[in-house]
């Protein structure tokens, strides 16, 4: 297995389009979307498949928590969030219900 080392939020993003999360998912209006699929996904037709947490106090933009996502139909893309105070609650309470593999791994060890 290969670890990444991430400097910074442009970075995250390059490596995960590299591994094919090309599109642009986005939290409007209530609703989680695909928008150049112009479509709206539920959380149980989704899939956290990685992220990172950038907490860069000297640089606002690396404040971030940058998501790769998955559809069940293979649509793979990104989602960034703010991190802190600038999070977006309603997003980050969405993303607790879609599934995470490595969450539900960490848990299962801490019991």
């Amino acid at each position: 297995m290969v670890i990444s080392v991430y400097t910074g939020l442009a970075q995250t993003i390059q490596d995960f389009r590299k591994k094919g999360f090309t599109a642009n998912f986005g939290f409007l209006d209530h609703e989680f979307t695909d928008i150049e699929g112009r479509r709206t996904l539920t959380a149980d037709q989704l899939t956290i498949v990685d992220h990172r947490r950038f907490e860069r106090m000297s640089d606002p933009d690396d404040m971030s928590v940058p998501y790769a996502i998955e559809s069940n139909d293979g649509t793979k893309g990104i989602v960034v969030d703010a991190f802190g105070t600038y999070a977006d609650p309603e997003l980050g309470n969405f993303l607790e219900s879609v599934r995470y593999p490595e969450r539900s791994r960490l848990q299962a060890l801490a019991t």
